[in-house]
């Protein structure tokens, strides 16, 4: 009996020694001041919650390990306008923190104004969301940015139209399958039993052309058979009758979705109904050119019924048939990749119709720009658009030949020279520097990136055709931009406009995808005058976009 009470003591002693060495050991590994190099506490024993008090405003909920103190990114984000994201290398997961989300575009050569407009050739001005639809008429884009209802915003329409001019030069030779061409190439049209179809010369076009008539009824029609994907461009001569349409029908390969394009004879812009989306080519029975990115007009349609984007419809989406209905003529007709060429000269023949006798584009849209000054009533001017419109009509002499757009380059001038209280753009900085007015207001602002395009316009007419007013008008705004650049300098950034100095309010900084505009502007002049205030400006405001700022006293 002795001998089990004495085996049982000395089981509980080792038990109990056990766990003191057990406790000991817990107490070593979750001690921060004595775990070896390399290991790591649990997160729940590490970090303590301590509440931030911030500016003795608000709290933010942190984390406290022995001297460090965390905040979340998400505070740190918004408070600092820093940007960040997770991402996985080859792996392994990393946190990669960025101070702007903005890229500069460092010129490869000198800019030459009959190649790439900057660095246009990486815009898609149709697919902003600000942009309600390619006009079916006008085959340029209908702007929402302050009217909902849709309007003809000439900086725009000539971004459009620079942007494919760049890319024409950019990307390689489009992908072309001719479907009609009125001679060798024609297609098996499948006709209705109440509908009619013949080919027959037509002396406008100088070529046998497929003429159609069916009748109210729905099943009447003459219609294409396809299976083709990726090329969604599609160009045709094409002449529509009173109640007649031409539609384009386009299938998603994966789930088997159908959407219609109808192409419809009516000046309405866009409308859509459930996968129905229409679009008119016009109010008149004659000849037009018609060129549609299919994927684009699907996309717009989906835009007006607050349908969610979609992540590369190109892809899978294919177009199965072409639907003729009513009356009229169908002349030559193409897929392709794409057409720059045909946008480009659509945006320049848009800038001389639509172009007033004292040489502006009126803007048709009221513009709110800044506080305690009038709002900009529609009708107004500006500089930016002028300079872009330049920029296009120069290139457009350029390829073609053609005087017209020549013509409508110089009288675009005119705005130019008058000052903003006559109807103008033009403005003077302290009774001394001329400046080109994005928005001409009362005061002036004096934006940046608007008045630099503004130069580029008249550098670009001046280059291309010798033009000495604009040769004269460039060095001037050269000088007043060599002047006033370090105004704009914020030791950390870049301002927009002037309007702190102007009309005495808050400054209005230039958010990173406006500043990182100001860089590539900036670098470009540099290349093209030797004055070193250009070059140094660009590197010290790009050093900003990576968090260096100037130095402190």
């Amino acid at each position: 009996m002795m001998m089990v009470r004495l085996n049982m003591k000395l089981a509980l002693a080792a038990l109990c020694a056990v766990a003191l060495l057990l406790m000991l050991y817990w107490a070593h590994c979750t001690d921060d001041r004595h775990k070896p190099i390399g290991a790591a506490a649990p997160a729940a024993e590490r970090f303590v919650a301590i509440e931030c008090s911030i500016n003795g405003e608000y709290s933010v909920a942190c984390r406290r390990d022995a001297d460090q103190l965390y905040l979340p990114f998400s505070f740190i984000k918004k408070y600092f306008e820093v940007y960040g994201k997770l991402t996985t290398v080859n792996g392994v997961e990393r946190f990669e923190w960025s101070h702007s989300y903005s890229k500069v575009y460092h010129p490869k050569k000198t800019y030459d104004p009959r190649g790439t407009f900057t660095t246009f050739e990486n815009y898609n001005v149709e697919v902003r969301d600000r942009v309600k639809c390619i006009s079916g008429v006008e085959g340029v884009p209908v702007s929402t940015q302050w009217d909902p209802k849709g309007f003809f915003y000439p900086t725009q329409i000539a971004q459009f139209g620079l942007a494919h001019y760049s890319k024409n030069i950019t990307e390689p030779e489009p992908r072309v399958k001719i479907l009609e061409d009125g001679d060798k190439i024609s297609q098996n049209w499948i006709i209705s039993k109440d509908a009619v179809m013949s080919r027959e010369f037509d002396p406008e076009l100088k070529m046998k052309v497929l003429s159609f008539a069916t009748t109210d009824h729905a099943s009447s029609q003459v219609w294409l058979k396809l299976d083709i994907a990726q090329d969604f461009v599609l160009t045709m001569d094409l002449l529509l009758k009173p109640n007649s349409s031409m539609t384009v029908v386009l299938q998603n390969k994966d789930k088997k979705e159908t959407v219609y394009l109808h192409y419809v004879f009516n000046n309405q812009l866009i409308s859509a109904l459930d996968d129905h989306i229409f679009y008119g080519v016009g109010e008149e029975s004659a000849w037009r050119r018609v060129t549609r990115d299919l994927i684009v007009d699907m996309q717009k349609g989906w835009q007006l019924l607050d349908r969610p984007k979609r992540k590369s419809p190109r892809n899978k989406f294919k177009i199965s048939s072409i639907i003729l209905r009513g009356s009229g003529s169908l002349g030559s007709a193409q897929l392709a990749t794409s057409a720059h060429t045909a946008h480009f000269y659509a945006a320049a023949r848009w800038l001389v119709r639509s172009q007033r006798p004292n040489g502006g584009w009126p803007v048709p849209a009221r513009r709110r720009v800044a506080p305690h000054v009038p709002d900009l009533t529609p009708g107004w001017h500006s500089a930016m658009s002028q300079g872009h419109g330049i920029s296009v009509l120069a290139r457009a002499h350029y390829r073609s030949g053609d005087a017209a757009f020549l013509r409508a380059a110089r009288r675009a001038l005119r705005v130019l020279r008058l000052p903003s209280g006559a109807g103008g753009v033009r403005a003077v900085f302290m009774d001394k520097h001329v400046w080109y007015e994005e928005y001409p207001t009362t005061p002036p602002l004096f934006v940046l990136n608007g008045f630099i395009y503004t130069l580029l316009g008249l550098y670009d007419l001046h280059a291309i055709a010798g033009d000495r007013d604009a040769k004269h008008m460039f060095d001037d705004g050269m000088a007043s931009l060599k002047a006033l650049l370090p105004l704009f300098d914020t030791g950390s950034g870049s301002f927009y406009d002037l309007r702190h100095f102007t009309l005495g309010v808050s400054p209005n900084i230039a958010r990173w995808d406006y500043h990182a505009t100001h860089v590539n502007q900036l670098y470009l002049l540099a290349g093209l005058d030797p004055d070193p205030i250009l070059l140094s400006t660009a590197k010290r405001w790009e050093n900003y976009m990576s968090g260096k700022r100037a130095a402190h006293n």
